[in-house]
């Protein structure tokens, strides 16, 4: 039940933290200010019972300890019987008996039993899993279960506040049905467990157990599923994550229809916009996605977007970040055609892009949407402390670029250099300011140029091993 996410966050057990609306006392311009419950007991009567505790085993495959013949033989039946079992949390969502809880608790079960608070357990079969955002929605298959199953609402995720109050039920440990509360700490963190990190944090007690456990509003409803904790020891420090309900309810609504989540796909490779970036841009700030690849016939190759290209809107939203166009992306509906405003070479265009599913969009190769021609090598440049070489035969050997890679090797930075950091021998300049460039002298020409015509960063795309990104170097 502990299982590690990328940078050291381990995964939640079972467990729903309940933020109740509240604000910060002694500000003056903060109107109708919920006060803080005497009690929680009256909304957890309500919503208790219709919290989970999901078991599940399995089989770990027949082993024969004792050989044929041997005195021992009736006991290898009992050593193939053998399961592991495993505990986690969930809640339901409809009376039929439809159950939300994390992918992590059920991934790998042969057999799921689902735990209501008044002692009641029933089978449950899997509708449908998404492991990109781990989430997983049962259904109780049990004949012996009743069709007007107790079950909670969805709330709005999008209207929780930092601040406000929540609460969470689950089965910490094994322990069964377990309240703890607090108050939501941040909205839309990223922890680098997945694409669409956009994660609700919270300072109640989660613990091994609670994955999959719903976290509540005052109002009584979902607002999110318990999923990670950060812990250097595997207990509650305080740190807990949950998926928005924006995401899990749309996630879970896709897989009780289709069998399967149902999400946009575009086609890009995007990067952040850093200051300079922004600056040799043309961009007032930072903000929105900049585009380092194009997949081959996808959506975004067919309109139009190019590598270099900053995304701006989305559909009518403004992208404030390159971690947040996927989860929009993904949000679209499938067929449907949006607007997408980009900058490109400090000009604003607007494109029209028809999304396919990505779930079964073929899986294309990365590429720039045209190749330089094969230019002639020429001696070697030095220019902002970067030494410059043709991609000769040496070159290629000694970097381990491949033959269709054109352009220009650095094969030295001055540490003394704005250069230093951004750009590493081996790095090949694919364009300098959009052009591309093909030997040491035309690189060298088009820095220049570019120096001639204004002091900011000079943008470089580049290739670094089996990534293409964008580098800036101030003069």
């Amino acid at each position: 039940m502990k299982m590690r996410l990328k940078a050291g966050v381990r995964a939640a057990a079972m467990g729903a933290a309940v933020l109740a609306a509240g604000a910060f006392a002694g500000v003056a311009d903060v109107a109708e200010a919920r006060d803080a419950p005497d009690s929680f007991a009256d909304l957890t009567d309500k919503l208790a019972p219709a919290v989970v505790n999901i078991s599940t085993a399995r089989n770990v495959g027949q082993q024969q300890p004792f050989a044929d013949g041997s005195p021992f033989e009736q006991f290898n039946e009992f050593f193939g019987r053998r399961q592991l079992a495993s505990l986690g949390s969930g809640f339901i969502v409809d009376p039929s008996g439809i159950v939300v809880t994390n992918n992590h608790v059920i991934d790998g079960a042969d057999e799921i039993s689902i735990g209501l608070d008044d002692g009641r357990s029933y089978e449950a079969v899997v509708l449908g899993r998404d492991p990109d955002s781990d989430l997983a929605v049962l259904k109780v298959n049990d004949p012996a279960a009743p069709d007007d199953l107790p079950h909670v609402r969805w709330g709005d995720s999008e209207t929780a506040r930092v601040g406000d109050w929540v609460i969470a039920i689950g089965n910490p440990f094994g322990l069964g049905g377990t309240v703890t509360a607090g108050i939501i700490s941040a909205r839309n963190r990223d922890i680098n467990a997945g694409n669409y990190d956009s994660f609700i944090q919270t300072d109640a007690s989660i613990n091994r157990g609670n994955s999959g456990g719903p976290l509540f509003d005052l109002d009584g409803r979902v607002i999110g599923v318990n999923t990670a904790i950060i812990s250097p020891t595997g207990g509650s420090i305080g740190i807990g994550f949950a998926v928005p309900s924006a995401w899990a309810r749309q996630t879970v609504d896709q897989i009780v229809q289709f069998g399967e989540t149902r999400r946009g796909w575009l086609g890009v490779r995007v990067d952040e916009v850093t200051d300079d970036l922004a600056e040799s841009l043309g961009l007032a700030k930072t903000g929105g996605a900049l585009v380092t690849g194009v997949t081959t016939e996808s959506p975004a190759d067919k309109g139009g977007l190019e590598v270099g290209d900053v995304v701006l809107k989305f559909d009518g939203a403004e992208v404030k970040d390159w971690r947040s166009l996927p989860r929009m992306v993904a949000q679209a509906q499938v067929g449907g055609t949006v607007r997408v405003e980009v900058l490109r070479e400090k000009k604003k265009r607007t494109l029209r892009v028809t999304l396919e599913q990505r779930e079964t969009s073929p899986i294309a190769s990365l590429n720039r949407n045209a190749q330089p021609e094969p230019v002639v090598p020429t001696d070697g440049a030095a220019i902002l402390g970067m030494t410059l070489e043709p991609l000769n035969a040496e070159n290629r050997r000694r970097y381990g670029i491949s033959a269709d890679v054109q352009g220009v090797v650095v094969t030295r930075v001055d540490p003394a250099s704005n250069a230093a950091g951004n750009i590493a021998p081996g790095d090949v300049i694919l364009e300098v300011q959009w052009k591309e460039v093909g030997d040491p002298n035309s690189a060298e020409k088009q820095i220049s140029k570019v120096l001639n015509d204004s002091d900011a960063p000079i943008l470089l795309f580049i290739k670094r091993g089996d990534t293409e990104t964008f580098k800036t170097v101030r003069p």
